[in-house]
């Protein structure tokens, strides 16, 4: 714990939804829905347009369309924009402090005493006011919400009370006075299951908590668990802020719309994720002992399976060999949602042995069924079917994103992040005038 409120944490508020209103102006102030579009797609995030009508994160994509009324976009996510906007805000919280930690693509911990900054209440609160100004106008208009505070807990706690747009300094001394009025959901470790169980013992708010005596919460939770919850409750957290995190691991995973019971289908579909998860392992300099395989059936019962290796590797063959026999150890007849492949146990070099890609103790010496997709990523092949949302461009109309397809058709709103409202047209799928587009520079928005 800080003396200082010198903990401060960032949130991008409703990211990838501010990204596309920011790129594609037609949808400034609409309802909008990024996440899977298919299906049995998943909501990643709800602009706060959507939010009043329930539509959240993590919810099923069926469901948001459900209670978004007509007009709302659900759009295909365009991470390559996400982290273009990610990387400017990053390089903002650089030059405000040397240690940053970023703890996913649309937030980040500062320590501000590491930058020397004035520490005092209103000296944290002008510095992340000029921050929010800032990010809003590196990122095209994107808005971010800051907590500060005395430790990460108050920060990202502070972080969330007023978004969108908000600003939360919680004075040294008034850690408890914010948090224990505020549900206990508030707390980091407190899923449905916590939650049920400290209901069930008329524990709703952080101040609840906070009465309830360490020996109960032992009881109830555990040594480590419960012990956690008591020192949160009471605002105990001594955490640093730790500016680089190694990877611990590397995963590539498919929802498939239509569950999988052929074990041919199947193994394709692990050449391709082990082929995936290879070359992330390549480009990172990085090799890994242990292989994962994660099978989600069509009832959302999850199984993985693991298998370590004596020495690491990072040939994605050998993955994809070591993710079929781990494959073949579960019944996948009721058919399969959902599969993943991989690894951990990281390291930062190779020691395959020189003269085999596998021994007898730590793979199966069959070849994998299809090596050469495992090794090379699948050939290109033309786009004919055009995800909602997509950036695109025309050589007669210029550039664009998707605003729908289907039936051998796709419309286009040919717009930017400095045009006004643009125009429909629409195209065959196999247009060849229409191509895939990289993200419009929103640095050039008027």
């Amino acid at each position: 714990m800080r003396r200082e409120p010198a903990i401060a944490h960032v949130d991008l508020d409703a990211m990838f939804a501010a990204v596309e209103q920011r790129d594609k102006v037609s949808l400034r102030g609409r309802p909008v829905i990024v996440g899977g579009t298919a299906g049995r797609g998943v909501v990643a995030t709800a602009s706060y347009e959507a939010r009043r009508y329930g539509a959240r994160s993590a919810m099923p994509t069926a469901e948001a369309r459900r209670r978004c009324p007509p007009g709302t976009a659900f759009l295909a996510p365009r991470f390559a924009a996400y982290r273009r906007t990610s990387e400017v805000v990053m390089a903002l919280l650089d030059d405000v402090s040397p240690l940053v930690e970023q703890v996913s693509i649309d937030e980040a911990y500062l320590d501000l005493g590491a930058g020397g900054h004035d520490l005092s209440v209103p000296g944290v609160t002008a510095l992340a006011d000029r921050l929010k100004a800032t990010i809003a106008a590196a990122t095209g208009g994107v808005t971010a919400s800051i907590g500060v505070g005395t430790s990460k807990l108050v920060a990202k706690i502070g972080s969330d009370l007023r978004k969108p747009d908000g600003l939360t300094v919680v004075a040294p001394g008034d850690e408890q006075a914010v948090l224990h009025p505020l549900p206990v959901t508030r707390l980091p470790g407190v899923g449905p299951a916590t939650d049920e169980r400290l209901r069930r013992s008329g524990v709703r708010t952080i101040g609840d908590l906070a009465r309830v005596p360490l020996p109960d919460l032992l009881d109830w939770f555990g040594q480590a668990h419960g012990a956690g919850l008591y020192r949160l409750a009471r605002a105990d957290d001594e955490r640093p802020v730790i500016s680089e995190h190694e990877a611990k691991s590397l995963s590539a995973e498919e929802t498939f719309d239509v569950d999988l019971t052929d074990r041919g289908r199947l193994g394709t579909e692990i050449d391709q994720l082990a082929g995936r998860v290879g070359a992330r392992l390549r480009a990172a300099g990085l090799s890994a002992r242990t292989v994962t395989v994660k099978i989600r059936h069509y009832d959302f019962t999850t199984i993985t399976r693991s298998l370590t290796r004596t020495q690491p590797t990072d040939d994605p063959r050998l993955v994809a060999q070591l993710a079929h026999r781990l494959l073949a150890e579960v019944d996948t007849s009721a058919g399969v949602r959902l599969l993943g492949v991989g690894v951990t146990t990281l390291a930062d070099f190779v020691q395959d042995d020189l003269f085999t890609t596998a021994t007898p103790d730590d793979a199966d010496p069959r070849p994998p069924e299809r090596p050469d997709a495992a090794a090379d990523p699948p050939p290109a092949t033309p786009v004919t079917t055009w995800r909602p949302g997509q950036d695109v461009r025309h050589d007669a109309y210029g550039p664009g994103w998707v605003w729908g397809s289907g039936l051998g058709r796709v419309s286009v709103r040919f717009e930017g992040p400095g045009t006004p409202p643009g125009p429909v047209r629409t195209f065959a799928t196999d247009d060849p005038a229409l191509h895939p587009a990289d993200p419009p520079d929103w640095t050039f928005a008027s």
